[in-house]
């Protein structure tokens, strides 16, 4: 391998990875929608009702911290 292909390997390997560079956060983003999107059609998917098979809903921590509070 003589000088000139040793420079196109580095500047395809520079370009190259100036492109994984600027797609990476794409990709990251998109992941982080999908598992978003799923997240939501779960929760979506779930039954309204007060009780469910976990149990009874608790309050909010707000409502709990405000009752403390003025307990004190």
């Amino acid at each position: 391998m003589d000088t000139t292909h040793t420079q196109a390997l580095i500047g395809m390997l520079t370009v190259l990875g100036l492109l994984a560079l600027m797609v990476l956060p794409a990709v990251f983003g998109i992941v982080h929608d999908r598992r978003i999107d799923r997240q939501l059609r779960r929760a979506g998917a779930c039954p309204k009702g007060p009780h469910t098979a976990a149990g009874p809903s608790r309050p909010a921590r707000d409502a709990v911290l405000r009752r403390t509070a003025r307990a004190a």
